[in-house]
């Protein structure tokens, strides 16, 4: 039994419950989602997930949506303008200065 349940890691949680598949793939799914991703705009592995299908780029700061859990290669990314960033950037400096 023990070593059951060092393998399924965080799901450990559900005890006897739902089965040893269901359990199998929710952990699949828990460990891709917490590992760091390589941002789209940067190149960098500095991607973390902030909420499902929000993820940000620790690095460049940039916000973007892909996937619910993982990234994955190809992302269908709602792309944000590094211009338009900096104008951001500085209407928060302005108000915060005055």
């Amino acid at each position: 039994m023990a070593t059951v349940e060092k393998k399924f890691g965080s799901v450990k949680r559900f005890g006897a419950r739902y089965g040893r598949r269901l359990k199998g793939k929710v952990s699949d799914i828990e460990k891709k989602s917490k590992r760091p991703g390589k941002c789209p705009f940067c190149k960098k592995v500095a991607v973390k997930r902030l909420a499902m299908g929000i993820w940000l780029c620790r690095k460049c700061g940039v916000k973007f949506t892909g996937n619910a859990y993982y990234l994955e290669e190809k992302i269908a990314a709602a792309k944000v303008d590094k211009e338009e960033k900096a104008v951001v950037f500085k209407s928060k400096k302005e108000s915060t200065e005055v």
